[in-house]
């Protein structure tokens, strides 16, 4: 399965009802649910990367890159556009393309 995949399934499920689709439940409960069940799986990621397992590092990035893309839904960002964000900065150095963004 590729993302481009995962993110049509996902786009497939947000019309789906929330009592059969985890996916539709999550997305029914607006973008800040979402923001915030991609925050948690971030984190159980980070404490995995941090422990040094291997394979639950392996499976909470899996669920990182699901509720990453069930965000962008939630916020209609698709992720062609976000691809086509790291298609511009490809060749770039990131210090560079740090420097060029507008400050906060």
């Amino acid at each position: 399965m590729t993302l481009d995949d995962l993110a049509a399934t996902i786009k497939a499920r947000a019309q789906a009802d929330t009592d059969s689709s985890w996916t539709a439940k999550l997305l029914a409960k607006g973008p800040e649910k979402c923001a915030e069940k991609f925050g948690e799986e971030a984190i159980e990621a980070i404490i995995e990367a941090v422990k040094g397992d291997k394979t639950r590092l392996t499976s909470e990035a899996a669920d990182v890159l699901f509720h990453l893309l069930v965000m962008l839904q939630s916020r209609d960002v698709a992720l062609a556009d976000v691809m086509a964000e790291l298609a511009r900065r490809q060749g770039t150095s990131g210090l560079t393309e740090k420097a060029a963004r507008p400050a906060p």
